[in-house]
């Protein structure tokens, strides 16, 4: 079985579409060192003031002294108030500019090397096991970038400074609540007219409605369906046991919208969402394209029902568990063999579905075994007379592959195991993985739902 090993340096490039509504950059300095002080250093970032979060930044200090040594740091908080920040060490060039797309960062910082956007791939919380989410999509995150004199433990004083917002919601994307029958979802449509490519977006066992990566993808001319499927208003609060009848109502609300372009719609599913989206592509009709990332073949952490087919969940043996002294849990081994024994009764029967697929792994998912389950899907399809599914491998990539530039979380709680987990992954890799996957997926979406190439997979 062929398996495409992908990596990505292709966040050294800016992207040349627009930003939404660009406004003055809002920047502040403060002297520059001695001996300049007819002089400022300023903070400039492109596009200024504001950009898209998935958006790759150009970030310059002017006005440094030639040679300069500084340290520069980024921040932000999330909507709990949980900061996060990360930190480079940076000399400055002969004229005293400062382009992080030309300078390399020096060792000591959160990053070494030429890393344009490292200020924001290497953002760590300073709380334990917290990952950065979105909560609400229609406010944005506000970066804040300083620059500080000197190399030392604790830096010098501040030169310069600069804020940054970035979005999630391109002008004219609208965000419509769903609340229909037993749906509760938020559906974004891009602007204009339409009808647009459909897309359902599902994500893991943390429950809720997450809404983030649906908005960035509808950025790109797709009409995506964010849907929740339990601990969220009514649904139920554990998931113990899913229908598949919930998320055909769903499949049957986007293929009768009139702003969505028919005969058939996407799955974009993550991690116990990559499950649940297989089994939709098995089982329910009008879909044309299924999206897993690190997802599993198998049924996980809950019984499915559909009519009067029932699928049990793949066993778990706990005793697999390592736990490290620090009280951090390494789950990769948790899970039975699907291939063997009553476990067989769990695998998905995804040679019953009738659409192209694509599997997004990272290939040091701690989270289970992405890498072994796409390849036993793929072997699954083409046993059945069923084309071959496009496989993406990522070295170096965790479990939590997100929209590009969402810093990696290495570790957080785990809802159905009770204790912090490690996720996997090495920073950098995962970065790259990030961009590479948000194009793959793009891309599979705009071959199979839309009939042509994308016209976005090339501008990060």
């Amino acid at each position: 079985l062929a398996v495409c090993r992908v990596g990505s340096r292709c966040w050294q490039r800016r992207l040349s579409r627009p930003s939404p509504a660009p406004q003055s950059p809002r920047v502040s300095t403060a002297p520059a060192a001695r001996g300049l002080a007819s002089m400022a250093a300023s903070v400039r970032v492109s596009p200024p003031a504001r950009s898209l979060f998935d958006e790759p930044l150009a970030i310059t200090v002017q006005g440094l002294s030639p040679w300069q040594q500084v340290t520069l740091r980024a921040s932000l908080r999330d909507e709990a108030g949980e900061l996060f920040e990360a930190r480079a060490r940076y000399r400055a060039a002969e004229d005293g500019q400062l382009d992080l797309a030309r300078c390399p960062a020096l060792p000591g910082g959160s990053f070494s090397g030429l890393e344009p956007m490292g200020l924001l791939w290497a953002l760590q919380p300073r709380k334990p096991f917290w990952r950065l989410v979105k909560k609400d999509v229609q406010t944005p995150f506000r970066l804040q970038l300083e620059v500080l004199e000197g190399h030392g433990d604790s830096p010098g004083r501040l030169l310069a400074e600069a804020q940054h917002e970035r979005a999630f919601l391109r002008d004219g994307v609208r965000r419509v609540p769903v609340r229909e029958g037993r749906i509760r979802a938020t559906l974004f449509l891009p602007p204009g007219d339409g009808p647009f490519p459909g897309i359902i977006d599902l994500y893991g066992a943390g429950g809720g409605l997450p809404e983030y990566r649906a908005c960035l993808l509808a950025n790109y001319g797709f009409a995506v369906l964010a849907l929740a499927f339990y601990s969220y208003e009514d649904l139920p609060k554990e998931m113990k046991e899913l229908d598949l009848e919930y998320f055909e109502e769903a499949v049957n609300y986007m293929l009768q919208h009139t702003q969505v372009k028919g005969p058939g719609i996407g799955l974009l599913g993550f991690s116990k969402g990559g499950d649940l989206c297989l089994s939709m592509a098995s089982f329910l009709k009008g879909i044309t394209a299924t999206a897993v990332i690190n997802g599993s073949v198998a049924n996980v952490g809950a019984v499915l029902r559909y009519k009067d087919i029932t699928i049990p969940p793949i066993g778990v043996n706990r005793k697999r568990f390592k736990v490290s002294k620090s009280g951090i849990a390494d789950i990769v081994d948790a899970l039975n063999n699907p291939l063997e024994g009553p476990d067989r009764q769990s695998f998905i029967p995804l040679e019953k579905a009738d659409c192209r697929f694509l599997f997004i792994v990272g290939q040091d998912d701690h989270n289970w075994k992405s890498e072994f389950f796409a390849v036993e899907g793929s072997k699954r399809l083409q046993a059945h007379g069923k084309e071959k599914p496009e496989i993406v491998c990522y070295p170096g990539a965790g479990h939590y592959i997100e929209p590009p530039f969402f810093p990696m979380c290495a570790a957080s709680m785990h809802l159905l195991v009770g204790m912090p987990v490690m996720w996997g992954g090495e920073p950098k890799a995962h970065c790259e993985a990030q961009i590479g996957a948000w194009q793959q997926i793009q891309a599979f979406f705009h071959k199979h739902l839309v009939g042509k190439p994308s016209r976005t997979t090339n501008k990060l």
